[in-house]
């Protein structure tokens, strides 16, 4: 399983496994994707055809989002925040916390950020 979308190579294990290790693909997903291909779960990736590889692959850039076009996504969704000025877009420059956690005793790292 050695595609583009974000998946580690990992030929010895099984294929309900390695398939959750692509970003985005959790164990329910990965087992509907086997389910709509007819591919076991216990059956190793090294015992795999390259047709189904080759299927399973397509299927995945079809019904998801990859790993790169997610992650450019929520990379244009931060310029667009900062650009507008949003409460989020002024965070993410100043390297705060985003999300209302304390600031006064923790989040010394993004302190540290502002500081120097």
């Amino acid at each position: 399983m050695s595609e583009n979308n974000g998946a580690i190579s990992v030929p010895d294990e099984q294929v309900r496994i390695a398939s959750t290790k692509m970003d985005g693909i959790g164990p329910k997903k990965a087992m509907k994707f086997r389910y709509r291909l007819g591919i076991s779960g216990n059956i190793q990736i090294q015992e795999l055809t390259k047709y189904q590889i080759d299927q399973m692959e397509q299927m995945i850039s079809q019904d998801h989002v990859v790993n790169w076009e997610w992650k450019r996504g929520e990379r244009a969704d931060i310029k667009r925040f900062i650009s507008i000025s949003r409460y989020r877009g002024i965070r993410h420059q100043d390297g705060s916390p985003l999300r209302g956690q304390r600031t006064h005793t923790n989040a010394r790292t993004s302190r540290k950020r502002i500081l120097q």
